[in-house]
């Protein structure tokens, strides 16, 4: 019979300055006792974050340009955010989850409020991942078919059916994904495989060629295809006007659902409520998680009272643990009165505005960055280390954003096979002009430097 270890002392660290030893204890006990789970942690120790910035251990102040885990629409610790935690949690946080509160059916409501007809029924959950699962689950169950078609460079999440869907990373070494996955190209208008006589993109024959590929494949239970507007992990790879529309078309020939998941995109961070609406596409099942919870755990699925109706005759079954909970919902309405009482989504507009100008005039001084892209606040800047080949330094982009980070800005890197080091830029929709300037200048320099 094994013994339970006595709990561990707590720690001695009371400083607001923690000594050299006293940080060394704490990484000690990081790298003794946690599990990896992705890239090497950075190593700071966070203390505190408001607004654009967080602040380490030491007392640094760090610009934070991914907002969070690219959530933290509103910033960090936002007032009016903190406020609805403090009085939520104090009254009524988690319920069976066969019951329901006010803050879930208000939340269900306004979602339904800002999108478009027919889009009207929503299921509260926790995360991307696992809103494109009961997504996936849904479209399975009312088409009665099994197969799903994802891009290429897709991110959709870690769990079983999410992340069978997802293409970018984290497939090898796992066994086989839930059958009947595919995957079509991604639209790359900056690595075009392809092309007009131009050079440009021919998406869609690319488009045309997928699906050629897909038919030979399937066994005839194709179900749903499962995409992102904007590919954010895959590069912030943007497809191209028209894309969606035709998207949309190939899926209505074989009965298929589109699925968009907004995780990213969705809530006002590309300068519109939500991505689709410049392409006039509306899917048939919506998928919102990041940025819904301004950081909080907190992700919905809407869909039509039809396809809704259709589950549900068919005993839809996605009972979890923390489905429909009032805490979270309640936070989701907080984020829904800020961003509609501030306009959030001009403001991203202008403030997109600025940084792709900022980030523009940076391409223009420093040959290693071979494109800028995005939309709004959700903008890719790619390094290479040839304009003309574009061919992709792994190294280069490491040592800029190792940079970065010395000089006071957290950045993320996105790096994949066949592509540059491509830098996801998202910070918050509430930054400053000074903010983004500050920012831009920390770049400007790290790449200078790298």
């Amino acid at each position: 019979m094994t013994t339970a270890k006595p709990a561990a002392a707590p720690s001695a660290e009371t400083s607001a300055v923690p000594s050299a030893a006293t940080s060394e204890a704490f990484w000690n006990d990081a790298d003794r006792h946690l599990v990896r789970y992705g890239s090497a942690f950075t190593r700071e120790i966070i203390e505190s974050a408001e607004g654009s910035f967080v602040t380490t251990a030491e007392g640094r102040r760090i610009l934070d340009f991914t907002s969070g885990q690219m959530s933290a629409i509103l910033g960090h610790s936002h007032p009016r955010i903190v406020e609805t935690v403090q009085r939520q949690v104090a009254s009524l946080d988690h319920l069976y989850s066969g019951m329901l509160s006010r803050p879930v059916v208000d939340l269900a409501r306004r979602l339904a409020g800002t999108l478009p007809d027919p889009l009207e029924k929503a299921l509260l959950l926790t995360t991307g991942a696992e809103s494109n699962e009961a997504a996936v689950r849904m479209a399975k169950l009312v088409t009665g078919k099994h197969e799903i078609v994802s891009f290429a460079r897709s991110w959709h999440g870690m769990t079983q059916a999410a992340a069978s869907a997802t293409y970018s990373a984290g497939r090898k070494g796992y066994g086989p994904g839930a059958p009947g996955n595919f995957a079509i190209p991604a639209p790359n208008p900056y690595r075009p495989d392809f092309t007009h006589a131009d050079g440009s993109l021919d998406w869609r024959r690319q488009l045309d060629f997928g699906f050629d590929l897909i038919d030979a494949q399937s066994t005839g239970s194709l179900a749903a295809c499962l995409v992102e507007p904007i590919l954010s992990s895959g590069g912030i790879i943007e497809p191209p006007p028209g894309y969606f529309a035709a998207l949309r078309d190939k899926c209505r020939e074989r009965g298929m659902l589109l699925i968009l998941d907004e995780a990213q995109t969705g809530l006002c961070r590309t300068g519109t409520w939500y991505a689709f609406e410049r392409d006039g596409v509306v899917p048939d099942i919506l998928t919102l998680s990041k940025t819904l919870g301004a950081g909080l755990p907190l992700a919905a699925v809407i869909t039509s009272a039809e396809i809704e109706e259709r589950a549900y005759a068919r005993d839809f079954l996605f009972f979890t643990t923390h489905v429909a909970d009032p805490l979270v919902a309640a936070v989701g309405n907080t984020v829904l009165d800020v961003l509609t009482e501030e306009r959030l989504d001009e403001r991203a507009r202008t403030l997109g505005e600025f940084l792709r100008k900022g980030l523009t005039e940076i391409a223009e001084r420093h040959p290693v960055v071979g494109d800028v892209r995005g939309r709004g606040l959700l903008v890719g800047l790619e390094l290479v280390s040839d304009r003309e080949t574009k061919q992709g330094s792994d190294e280069l982009g490491a040592r800029v954003t190792e940079r970065c980070l010395a000089l006071g800005l957290h950045m993320n890197i996105v790096q994949l096979p066949g592509m540059g080091g491509v830098l996801r830029i998202a910070p918050p929709l509430t930054a400053t002009e000074e903010e983004l300037a500050l920012g831009l200048s920390i770049l400007d320099e790290a790449i200078a430097g790298g």
